[in-house]
């Protein structure tokens, strides 16, 4: 009976640890983000636009200008970082070469203080308007580029979807080809799993079904 017992908690510890480490590491939810948008313009009977890494670190460093202030978004308030950014801070910390930057056609941008998942965020934070729709579906488009952010890693959450209407795979490119990786954050078509969407509610139930059954080996062999 003791062996029983012994094989069935091992059992599920191994299962505790393996959904706990799976958890650690998510897929990116900017890219999440990008497939939701280009999945509802093909449904809309709209282009898929192509994935810029480029562009989509572009619009991290366009989420980290607003310094964590989700009240500068939207309302009589919003703001918007300026263009010169783009040339000062935003291509060179992405390491974009600034000679294929192209004009930005569209933006969608959103802020909570909780963190929801991409699908969510698309229909309720950054589609609020017939406008936010008609950005969305504007013909002008070939590219874009998303990103998803906390501020400092945490509450408040930012969403930025930015587009633009250069040419595929010779816009916001990056020297030596590669984009720079930068966090807190993620954004899209950079091949990069990213934790900013690691679900702390999930993450506890594991722990603690991970600690009753230490708890229950304990009882079970008197340690």
């Amino acid at each position: 009976m003791a062996m029983v017992i012994w094989v069935l908690l091992v059992y599920l510890l191994v299962v505790s640890v393996s959904a706990a480490t799976q958890m650690k590491v998510t897929n990116n939810p900017a890219d999440e983000l990008v497939a939701v948008l280009n999945a509802n313009r093909t449904a809309h009977k709209s282009s898929s636009l192509y994935d810029n890494p480029g562009l989509a670190c572009i619009a991290l460093q366009y989420i980290k200008a607003y310094k964590g202030d989700c009240g500068a978004v939207g309302g009589p308030d919003a703001k918007k970082p300026a263009d010169s950014e783009f040339v000062e801070a935003f291509a060179p910390n992405c390491g974009i070469q600034v000679s294929t930057l192209s004009p930005i056609t569209g933006r969608l941008l959103g802020c909570e203080t909780k963190y929801v998942h991409a699908a969510e965020a698309f229909s309720n934070i950054l589609i609020e308007s017939s406008k936010s729709l008609d950005i969305l579906y504007n013909k002008n488009h070939t590219e874009v580029g998303a990103a998803v952010s906390g501020s400092d890693g945490g509450s408040p959450y930012f969403w930025c979807v930015l587009f633009s209407g250069g040419k595929t795979n010779s816009s916001f490119v990056a020297e030596g080809g590669v984009v720079k990786i930068t966090r807190p954050g993620c954004f899209s078509g950079a091949d990069d799993e990213c934790s900013g969407a690691y679900d702390w509610s999930r993450s506890s139930s594991v722990w603690a079904c991970f600690t009753t059954a230490l708890i229950a080996m304990g009882f079970a062999f008197g340690l």
